[in-house]
């Protein structure tokens, strides 16, 4: 049961960071997705034909990047027995991320550039996310970066719930964790643009603290 319990923490801290991360890039970075990699595609083609300079183009760059990040977070899984030393270098990178914000800021070097190398660092820690919830995908309820297989289950699950009722448990339970991911995402996303709209992206420093927190949690446990 303590395992379980355990199970929904972990899913919900983990969707609630991606779509902050997610959120706050996209608010105070050019519009940069930091955890759902390839909307950048998107964005860089409206910016393409809306006449957008050569930063468009930079939206591309977070998609080697995060195929690195994923390679890196596969080769820290094969070092490690513990599942969330991943999580742990994730928390990291975040906190530094948002430190450097705000020494850039404090020093008055603050360039667009600076910012996107904050973002693209905002994506190798989503990166390693994602190789986390690949590599062990039982340690949470499901998906924490990309909410469209989340959102399909929940609604094949709906559609199940309202045709027979809660007759079947597994299908009920399976709602619930469903929902336990969507809106933990939401409120992240939430949170992250309240954060990056009003303080920016030393925020960052947030959810790596509470990342590194979840693996402290794990490696005394």
């Amino acid at each position: 049961m303590e395992i379980q319990k355990n199970i929904w923490y972990v899913t919900l801290l983990l969707t609630m960071i991606a779509g902050y991360c997610d959120t706050v890039t996209f608010v105070a970075a050019d519009s940069i997705f930091s955890a759902h990699v390839t909307g950048n595609f998107i964005v860089f083609a409206y910016q393409i034909i809306k006449g957008s300079d050569i930063h468009a183009w930079v939206k591309l760059l977070t998609f080697p990047v995060f195929i690195v990040a994923v390679i890196v977070g596969g080769r820290i899984a094969l070092k490690n027995t513990n599942h969330y030393t991943i999580l742990f270098w994730e928390g990291i990178i975040l906190v530094l991320s948002g430190i450097a914000a705000y020494a850039f800021g404090f020093l008055e070097i603050f360039s667009e550039w600076t910012i996107y190398g904050i973002a693209m660092a905002t994506v190798f820690a989503m990166g390693l996310q994602n190789a986390f919830g690949k590599l062990y995908a039982k340690e949470t309820h499901g998906p924490t970066t990309m909410m469209t297989g989340n959102v399909t289950q929940a609604s094949l699950d709906l559609g199940n719930l309202l045709k027979n009722g809660t007759k079947d448990p597994e299908i009920l339970l399976s709602f619930k964790k469903q929902l336990v991911t969507i809106m933990g995402f939401l409120v992240g996303c939430f949170l992250g643009a309240v954060a990056g709209k009003f303080l920016g992206l030393g925020t960052l420093v947030l959810p790596g603290t509470a990342m590194i927190i979840c693996y402290l949690y794990h490696r005394e446990n």
